[in-house]
């Protein structure tokens, strides 16, 4: 997608769920006129929020960590600590101890230049991957790892070097699956009713 359709699908997402939800609708790092609701980003919260609200399975607040500021860290039965990442994500469910599954996002609507930003965030992912193969080798416990990318100029036009360099880590089992701009509306629901 690029901004103008992201934000048509947010919107018409909010208009279909009403305001009965309570994830973090983040803004975007932009300055001026740019500075809008990170839509992606606002899009993978509230399809998680409501796949959990809609199979019974909510207890209290969301039921997910939809702003992570920790690392991820796997506590053993006993509660101690016999792992860690070392970066934060932008989601993990149901949180960031003991997590099933994690995700990160990577909306650059705005992107003017192909820069170091979007080469550092596949790099960061592929470590991200090896760092997850360490941890389920050392301690049994396997975490699903979901990558979420949009900007259609980023990805299409400028970037499909490093989108091949993607492909390449989930064919690696780097990350377990890449959703890529509208799948967001079907493919992660889907997905989150497989960790529910």
């Amino acid at each position: 997608m690029d901004a103008n359709t992201a934000k048509a699908e947010y919107e018409r997402l909010l208009a279909q769920i009403g305001a009965e939800y309570s994830s973090k609708q983040p803004l975007n790092k932009q300055k001026g006129a740019m500075r809008q609701i990170a839509y992606f980003t606002a899009m993978v919260n509230i399809l998680a929020e409501k796949t959990i609200k809609e199979s019974g399975k909510k207890i209290q607040g969301l039921d997910f960590n939809d702003d992570p500021r920790g690392l991820v860290y796997v506590l053993d039965s006993e509660r101690r600590l016999i792992g860690s990442t070392s970066r934060r994500y932008d989601g993990a469910f149901p949180d960031i101890i003991n997590p099933l599954i994690v995700w990160e996002i990577k909306e650059y609507y705005y992107a003017t230049t192909f820069g170091s930003r979007v080469t550092d965030g596949v790099y960061e992912t592929q470590l991200d991957g090896y760092e997850f193969h360490q941890i389920e080798k050392a301690t049994g416990v396997h975490i699903e790892h979901v990558y979420f990318i949009d900007a259609y100029r980023t990805w299409w036009t400028q970037g499909k070097s490093y989108l091949c360099r993607i492909i390449e880590a989930l064919n690696m089992g780097l990350v377990y699956e890449v959703i890529v701009g509208h799948q967001v509306l079907t493919r992660w629901p889907q997905l989150m009713k497989q960790f529910l």
